[in-house]
């Protein structure tokens, strides 16, 4: 099978904007999209297997909830999303996103290829917000929240995002949780120190699945329980 790039080819810039967290850039290498924040690589349209796994484990770990209320944090290249809204037993789809050039892409942009059909079901409501606020204001309760907005917990985007992983940030996520809803934390890496934070936080029932990756560590999705 070609590789979807050659490693030679220099990425082209399709779009190039100043958002309120800084720089955001969405390159086309080969047949991949990609979206870079301040010179970060945050993710590609190459696999989304992890993406996927986010949300599947989150609703088995629902252990049969009817029509569960999904709140993602993160619209990224739409896998997520997508994903979700592909699977009728989800009930309402809820997406933050804080970058409206990440949004512009999906609405009429390149990424519309991969999520069109997401967007259009009646399911699904795109909200432009920062994710660490509408936690921590939002009156909204969901059975199921799966963050994609980082690296993972110990790689973040932004500094204004670690905060979401420490006790008061897990506060926030299980605030907007119904009991015995559950929280997904996709990470490039694992981190057992985030386990014993999940722990400590209240969560319960917390354990981690990985996808393995060609080269170096796994993907992986830290899952947890709020009690209830």
């Amino acid at each position: 099978m070609p590789h979807p790039y050659d490693i030679h080819e220099i990425p082209e810039v399709v779009d190039r904007r100043e958002g309120p967290h800084g720089e955001v850039v969405l390159r086309r290498h080969g047949e991949l999209l990609q979206i870079i924040a301040n010179g970060c690589f945050l993710m590609d349209t190459s696999d989304g297997r992890s993406e996927r796994l986010l949300v599947d484990a989150a609703y088995r770990a629902l252990e049969g909830r009817p029509e569960p209320s999904l709140l993602i944090g993160g619209l990224g290249v739409g896998f997520s999303l997508a994903h979700a809204a592909a699977d009728p037993r989800w009930g309402g789809i809820t997406v933050v996103e804080r970058e409206r050039a990440i949004i512009d892409w999906h609405l009429d942009g390149p990424l519309a290829a991969l999520s069109a059909p997401a967007l259009a079901d009646p399911r699904t409501h795109v909200l432009e917000a920062d994710l660490v606020s509408y936690l921590c204001e939002t009156s909204a309760t969901y059975d199921a929240l799966c963050l994609d907005i980082d690296n993972g917990p110990d790689w973040t985007v932004s500094e204004d995002n670690d905060s979401l992983y420490s006790a008061a940030g897990l506060a926030s996520c299980a605030r907007v949780l119904r009991p015995g809803g559950v929280l997904a934390v996709w990470s490039a890496q694992p981190s057992p120190d985030f386990e014993g934070t999940l722990w400590n936080a209240g969560f319960r029932q917390v354990h981690t699945e990985e996808v393995p990756v060609a080269r170096g560590v796994p993907d992986v999705v830290h899952l947890a329980v709020r009690p209830g």
